[in-house]
């Protein structure tokens, strides 16, 4: 089982059906966590970035969040990232 089918059973699991537009505004939402995680990391901007427990995380719920919306609008999370990498390979 792949990443985008094990989130997507878990959500099933745990009843987390929502419409494509409450996933995409979660998936913002846990980027934007991210950014305050980022922020901490570096005592906002004074310092250099260390990686804080919370990333991990919060790295974790994006991937969730991108697999559960990819699910919701049937797209294989997998193909976008092949096309992705030959569209850069095309542009170098």
């Amino acid at each position: 089982m792949n990443l985008q089918q094990t989130a997507t059973e878990l959500a099933r699991k745990y009843g987390l059906n929502t419409p494509v537009m409450a996933r995409y505004v979660d998936l913002v939402a846990e980027v934007g966590e991210i950014g305050k995680e980022l922020l901490v990391g570096s005592d906002y901007g004074a310092k250099d970035i260390e990686a804080t427990g919370d990333m991990v995380k919060e790295m974790g719920d994006v991937v969730f969040s991108l697999a559960l919306l990819a699910s919701s609008l049937d797209l294989d999370l997998e193909e976008c990232l092949q096309q992705n990498h030959r569209k850069i390979s095309n542009a170098v």
